[in-house]
């Protein structure tokens, strides 16, 4: 019989991390972020989960105490949101640059300021060259399941490198939805316990780890990194395929595609607006509009290869972003596919739609705009580019 609760997306997560098994889970409260700390710690208070919960005094001790825990060979767990992972910005990057299979869940918040605590993915996309895998999901069971293909993922040899689960905070974090919990047994045969075969502190065996590096190692350092980010966009295919063949449930792996196949205009979306999006797609097919839906989920490594085949043929695409790039005055996800596509023959007109900064509703009347908007751009350059939903510009 499945196990189907109604689980917060807080709930969902530290289901998902207990599932996986980590042996130090280091944490500290931030909105809103805030309750999965607390259901980690209330697993771990019942005997529910066996890992040691680390009291820290920042966000930089957090990731600081996770580099030594991954480094000793455990398997590891965090979140943060917003100010906390500004805070942890220095651990953060050298968590990637050493090269740590570490998950960490980050319940994306508006950064300040005007001073906000509501939800947006500004604060991961602002570090999206930090080096970490990034994954953004929809719901609270992708929030689950995420976090396990994540591990899967980190410490598959041919990537070794850190992941960030992202999801929105609010809608996701706080509110509820169904969510099945697969069986610890089911988790066990897909996820095999961590075994470190790059780097690990072993007085038997001693290593110098992160010494004083000259130029000429460094750059041999970063051009592995960069090869495993790039390796690492079939394998989590290959994770998210695996998946869906042990538990029955799949995501597309690098981008979900919805009603594309016979689609003139397609939306880009990332993150919990999908949900919204995929409404406003059903009702504009119902008027006549041959309109589809790509939802990213790894904005890093960016799937250049997979959206520019996504959106051949196609005859306009709007993107909508939660977020802005301020060097372009624009959004980035626009920004990164409109970078994708430069030697695309024939490519579709682009628009950007910039809506839901700050935690502000994005409404299927938003999206019907978009929609129209980007059907009006069909074979021609928009007149406006950018446009900004829910406000006067």
């Amino acid at each position: 019989m499945k196990d189907i609760r109604i689980l917060n997306g807080n709930k969902a997560a530290a289901y998902g991390a207990k599932l996986s098994r980590p042996e130090i889970i280091a944490v500290y409260p931030i909105t809103p972020q805030t309750t999965l700390v607390e259901y980690l710690s209330q697993f771990v208070a019942d005997g529910d989960l066996d890992a040691t919960m680390v009291e820290v005094e920042s966000e930089h001790s957090v990731m600081s105490v996770l580099h030594g825990a991954s480094i000793a060979g455990c398997r590891v767990f965090s979140g943060t949101s917003g100010q906390g992972l500004a805070y942890m910005y220095e651990p953060y990057i050298r968590t990637s640059t050493m090269r740590l299979p570490i998950v960490m869940c980050i319940v994306n918040r508006e950064v300040i300021s005007p001073t906000t605590v509501w939800g947006g993915p500004q604060d991961s996309i602002t570090l999206r060259d930090a080096g970490w895998i990034q994954i953004y999901v929809e719901n609270n069971q992708e929030i689950l399941d995420s976090i396990i293909m994540a591990y899967r993922i980190a410490e598959d040899p041919r990537v070794l490198l850190p992941v960030n689960i992202c999801y929105d905070g609010f809608y996701l974090s706080h509110m509820t939805d169904f969510v099945e919990i697969p069986k610890q047994e089911a988790v066990d045969s897909f996820l095999r316990p961590y075994e470190p075969t790059h780097l690990r502190l072993d007085p038997d065996e001693p290593m110098a780890i992160d010494p004083l590096t000259p130029g000429d190692l460094l750059m041999e350092y970063r051009y592995h990194h960069l090869e495993a980010m790039g390796q690492s966009l079939s394998v989590i295919q290959e994770v998210d395929q695996a998946f869906g063949s042990h538990f029955g449930r799949s995501y597309g792996g690098l981008l979900e595609l919805y009603r594309t196949e016979d689609a003139e205009v397609v939306l880009l979306t990332m993150g919990s607006v999908t949900g919204t999006a995929r409404v406003a797609i059903d009702r504009a097919r119902e008027s006549g509009i041959k309109v589809g839906l790509i939802k990213l989920r790894t904005l890093r490594p960016f799937p250049r290869e997979h959206l520019k085949e996504s959106v051949r043929g196609k005859r306009a695409v709007g993107v909508i972003d939660r977020n802005v790039c301020f060097g372009w005055c624009s959004g980035t996800l626009f920004m990164e596919l409109r970078s994708s596509l430069l030697d695309l023959e024939n490519p579709p007109s682009i628009l950007n739609f910039i809506a839901g900064l700050g935690g502000a509703d994005i409404t299927l009347d938003h999206l019907e705009k978009a929609i129209h908007s980007t059907q009006n751009a069909m074979d021609k350059k928009p007149e406006k580019e950018v446009e900004w939903l829910g406000i006067d510009t």
